[in-house]
């Protein structure tokens, strides 16, 4: 999965196969994408062969990713995570390299940032985090790396997010923590 900076593009068949779990969860999930209509989606996702790619790698970590909105401005589709709890293949995860270069024993095998980099996609913010909770409700059993600002992030500090008791948290841990129950979700644009 990392990044040699090359365009990734799945097989015709690997492609097909995406595009129909993807059709069917657009489908079903109706409420996450009010107004919106598949042809278009499709549309955009058959001239973007790299964001297929993404997708893919998306769906192969267990993050079920489900249109979510769409920018009038540029005409992109967005896609976000929805799983019901943080992707499975994203956990146990530092929130970027700084973080996992500070641990002097025990370092997970990854970090959020980076691995979201060799996907293709970006961490959910805040704002994004509580868009998706507003469309049902996610990380009641674990919870998921947000993208940290900056001037949060320069002193150690990164952020995350989750559900309990019938209400959206955000709190914080050191950079170079991890645990078996945290991951990341993430965003594409296509």
């Amino acid at each position: 999965m990392k990044n040699t900076g090359k365009k990734h593009a799945l097989a015709a068949k690997e492609r097909d196969e995406l595009l129909g779990v993807l059709q069917a969860r657009f489908e079903k999930n109706m409420n996450r994408h009010m107004g919106l209509d598949w042809a278009k989606v499709l549309a955009r996702l058959e001239a973007s062969p790299e964001k297929l790619w993404s997708l893919r790698e998306m769906e192969d970590t267990g993050g079920e990713p489900d249109v979510v909105d769409h920018d009038p401005k540029t005409g992109e589709t967005i896609f976000f995570d929805c799983s019901p709890e943080t992707p499975k293949g994203r956990v146990s995860l530092c929130y970027d390299r700084a973080g996992l270069d500070s641990r002097k024993e025990h370092k997970p095998k990854d970090t959020a940032m980076d691995m979201a980099m060799a996907m293709g996609i970006e961490l959910l913010t805040e704002e994004q985090y509580l868009q998706l909770q507003r469309l049902g409700e996610f990380d009641t059993k674990t919870s998921s790396w947000v993208k940290t600002p900056a001037d949060f992030r320069k002193p150690g500090g990164a952020l995350y997010c989750e559900r309990r008791y019938g209400r959206i948290f955000v709190g914080h841990n050191g950079a170079q923590s991890y645990y078996n129950s945290r991951g990341f979700r993430g965003v594409l644009r296509v």
